[in-house]
């Protein structure tokens, strides 16, 4: 029997058996005594709906531990292959893919954020040319999420890139790192420069300092 034809099969199934259960619903609340309908609308209504609320919010949070759980392990896995690489390739790779774990938090990084943020400093300096304009944004969106003040004199030279995706990324990370010490600059480039991307990032980056 061909799919299609055994799925509407399936369906036309399912909704013989919710009519039925409707039918039978309605069969049987017909045949209950007014005490007992008005037992049901007044108590155990209000009681079942409260009790599918409760068992919500439970399976709510069930599922954000386990997703809490899976993201941790697979950071930790992340962290150990980033420390145990030699290839300043793979490191990069490894180390965009473990703050996208982490949601781009520095919270649970502690211990490799010296090494990540020499890595994208790094890699902000190498990365020339034109084709390697994505290699240099993400580093410098991503050394916004572990930075710290040393990284702001960095973010400012990307803001000069010539490469408009760079200088948004740039925005992005100053704003990520909520740097006081590039809002006059930030204000230029949200007035002056001929991206509106990067205008509109440098004014996000703005609000996330104010």
């Amino acid at each position: 029997m061909p799919r299609h034809a055994q799925s509407g099969q399936a369906n036309l199934t399912t909704i013989l058996l919710l009519l039925g259960l409707v039918v039978s619903g309605v069969w049987v609340w017909k045949r209950l005594s007014l005490d007992v309908q008005d037992f049901i609308i007044d108590q155990a209504l209000p009681l079942a709906a409260l009790s599918l609320v409760v068992l919500a919010v439970m399976w709510m949070l069930i599922g954000k531990i386990r997703t809490r759980r899976r993201r941790t392990r697979e950071r930790a896995r992340l962290i150990k292959l980033f420390e145990s690489q030699t290839s300043s390739e793979t490191r990069l790779k490894l180390a965009f893919a473990v703050i996208e774990v982490n949601e781009y938090r520095r919270v649970g990084l502690e211990a490799v954020a010296p090494q990540l943020q020499e890595l994208f400093v790094t890699t902000l300096k190498r990365a020339l040319g034109d084709k390697q304009h994505q290699v240099r944004g993400m580093a410098a969106s991503h050394l916004g999420v572990i930075g710290d003040d040393r990284a702001v004199a960095h973010l400012l030279s990307a803001l000069e890139d010539d490469h408009a995706y760079v200088r948004s990324s740039a925005a992005l990370g100053l704003g990520r790192l909520r740097a006081a010490a590039a809002k006059d600059k930030l204000i230029e480039v949200s007035k002056e420069d001929w991206d509106q991307t990067v205008r509109s990032r440098a004014r996000e980056a703005l609000e996330r300092i104010r």
